[in-house]
């Protein structure tokens, strides 16, 4: 009789194949069935004849590198500025401005437009600027922008 040498060898690792299958078939269980389960209150509103809440009127205002200005997408100079901006104002009591002004463009051009959108009246003015990560602080930070 001769003895089989051989020695039965264990798999150690783990299959996690069916597993994943599992969780998969889970995940999409659920995403279907959630928004099932919410149910709220069935309530009968009242009608008003007024509506209290005002939709909020926005504008953007930007300043190219080449110093041209736009109202949203129509292009407008300094002049004109002052007046397209009276007659939103007028129109739309709450008007807010958004600026968004070209890094390149110079300081006192930004101070002219600001100045122009606070003598027409409108006293919600907001800055448009990019989020700064850490790699932006970063450039920020060189030497060779300081100077």
């Amino acid at each position: 009789m001769i003895l089989e040498s051989r020695q039965r060898r264990f798999l150690a690792e783990i299959n996690i194949i069916p597993l994943v299958d599992v969780v998969l078939v889970l995940l999409v269980i659920f995403m279907v069935t959630a928004p099932m389960l919410y149910r709220g209150m069935d309530i009968n509103l009242p009608t008003s004849a007024s509506n209290t809440i005002k939709p909020e009127i926005r504008a953007v205002l930007s300043i190219e590198k080449d110093q041209r200005l736009y109202l949203d997408k129509d292009q407008v100079s300094m002049v004109q500025l002052e007046q397209k901006l009276r007659v939103l104002k007028e129109e739309h009591k709450d008007v807010s401005i958004y600026l968004r002004a070209d890094r390149d463009v110079p300081y006192g051009v930004v101070v002219q437009v600001m100045d122009g959108v606070k003598k027409a009246g409108i006293e919600k003015l907001g800055m448009v600027t990019d989020p700064a990560g850490p790699e932006r602080v970063a450039d920020a930070m060189t030497p060779a922008r300081m100077k």
